[in-house]
């Protein structure tokens, strides 16, 4: 009997979210004959806080390499990944390199993986905000037209890879892995009571997280996001995490001291992620402009109110708990008010592949691809 040959798979991360949906992934592609999985940490968030902290909680392996490219401007940042990951790749050639999600790292590997000649699947294919002034949609569109695996989390995003010409037999629909990452981390996270550390209680309080260049670049935005956080602070207490990115902003625009003065908000360095999760599985409404938290909240049945004029995410809004707010305070605090005087979601709702299956089918995919 002839053996199997063995399938290398590089796995991209760099990124906070993309520490949570690579778990899932290397665990079902380690558990498939065949196929090696190798993590290529590119570094894009260096701080330990968003970073090392998640390998623990997510149970990552040590990373296989680390390209330690840390902060810059959204070009050097992407030419210094796409340079030293091209290193990776003249030592090392895989069969495949795997990407998830839509930050820089994502592009700068596909692409580097491309010009090599070797094969690249795109982990969250299809998503669309429609805004390219947004680097994300940017980022996502450049490596969708890159990849020769696109796997979608929804319909939709299927719709719009075929829109653009993308061939139907490389897309895969298979769930959302970031889901997966939440079935997997649930129990895990119940045991932190991470509302009690805060003096609160289950279903009595907020969570926001807000960090996008167009809530809190400018004086004006930010200022528009601190009359949101106070007017939800008025009606329960709200837990805000700070993203680096977002202190740094204050701090910049002279409005610290603001922020920190603000009744009713709860200002935390960023939470380790099973402490953030069981924060977040408790809320009662929960104020963003993230992605995967519109994800999150929905299959959590959490109102979630999301702080941006566009959603790469509909189907959160269609079948999930999400609603696109903007960023008008006056109209935010309206929507926040019809939340919280209404009764909270009697159970999540259910959306198609969002099972906590979506890396198995990944792997199965990959592996019939991939393996002689």
């Amino acid at each position: 009997m002839a053996e199997t040959s063995t399938a290398l798979i590089h796995c991209i991360a760099g990124a906070r979210p993309n520490f949570v949906k690579i778990g899932p992934i290397m665990r079902a592609l380690s558990a498939r004959e065949g196929l090696a999985a190798r993590l290529i940490n590119t570094g894009q968030h260096y701080d330990a806080q968003m970073s090392r902290a998640f390998f623990e909680d997510l149970a990552l392996p040590e990373p296989d390499r680390h390209l330690e490219v840390g902060s810059g401007s959204h070009g050097a940042q992407t030419a210094r990944v796409l340079e030293r990951y091209e290193q990776v790749l003249a030592e090392e050639r895989p069969a495949l390199t795997l990407v998830v999600g839509d930050v820089n790292s994502t592009l700068a590997c596909a692409l580097a993986a491309a010009k090599a000649g070797v094969a690249v699947a795109h982990v969250e294919a299809g998503l669309r905000s429609f805004d390219r002034g947004m680097p994300e949609e940017i980022n996502r569109l450049l490596t969708d037209q890159l990849a020769d695996y696109l796997f979608i989390t929804c319909r939709d995003a299927g719709d719009n890879l075929l829109r653009e010409g993308i061939a139907a037999e490389k897309i895969h629909f298979v769930g959302n892995v970031m889901i997966d990452a939440l079935v997997e981390s649930l129990p895990l996270a119940a045991r932190r009571a991470a509302p009690a550390r805060f003096g609160l209680t289950g279903r009595a309080y907020a969570v926001a997280t807000i960090h996008r260049p167009s809530n809190v670049d400018t004086a004006e935005g930010f200022t528009r996001v601190l009359e949101i956080l106070a007017g939800t602070g008025a009606r329960l207490p709200v837990v805000f995490p700070l993203h680096p990115r977002t202190e740094k902003r204050a701090a910049e625009l002279g409005l610290e001291a603001r922020l920190r003065g603000l009744p009713g908000v709860i200002l935390t360095p960023p939470l380790r992620y099973l402490e953030f999760l069981d924060l977040l599985r408790q809320a009662r409404l929960v104020l963003t402009d993230s992605g995967g938290l519109q994800e999150e909240t929905s299959v959590l049945g959490i109102p979630c109110l999301t702080l941006r004029a566009n959603t790469e995410r509909p189907v959160t809004i269609s079948q999930g708990t999400n609603r696109l707010a903007g960023t008008d305070p006056a109209v935010v605090l309206q929507a926040a008010g019809e939340v919280l005087d209404a009764p909270p979601p009697a159970s999540p709702p259910v959306i198609e592949l969002w099972d906590g299956r979506a890396a198995p089918r990944i792997a199965e995919a990959l592996a019939l691809a991939l393996i002689d």
